[in-house]
């Protein structure tokens, strides 16, 4: 019985060491996830703010009229179509002859 009462202690005190041990790894796993959380956090705010300066209306205007050589439309060129009782004070004056653009489509042939 001695013997059995001997066992017991050594295994709780094996379970008390076990679940020490293990709570020291988990705090330690525990900074970890927060210190890769902090630099995950740091890179969103970058890519935000890189995403913010990509996005600028300005700088897509610059790239559009340097790199691609396009032109603000002129006078004329934008016409604006509303479907039938969508908007009803806005109709296209009568006097302006409709223009469509033509494309090619996928097999060549004018649409």
């Amino acid at each position: 019985m001695k013997t059995l009462t001997i066992i017991a202690g050594v295994m709780l005190v094996f379970v008390f060491v076990w679940e020490r041990v293990d709570v020291v790894r988990l705090g330690y796993q525990i900074e970890r996830s927060k210190s890769q959380k902090i630099l995950l956090e740091r890179e969103r705010d970058q890519l935000q703010v890189k995403v913010s300066s990509l996005a600028a209306p300005e700088r897509i205007a610059k790239l559009a009229t340097e790199k691609l050589g396009l032109v603000p439309p002129q006078q004329g060129q934008v016409l604006m179509v509303h479907q039938p009782g969508s908007a009803p004070g806005l109709a296209r004056p009568s006097s302006e002859p409709v223009r469509l653009a033509r494309h090619m489509a996928a097999g060549g042939v004018n649409e």
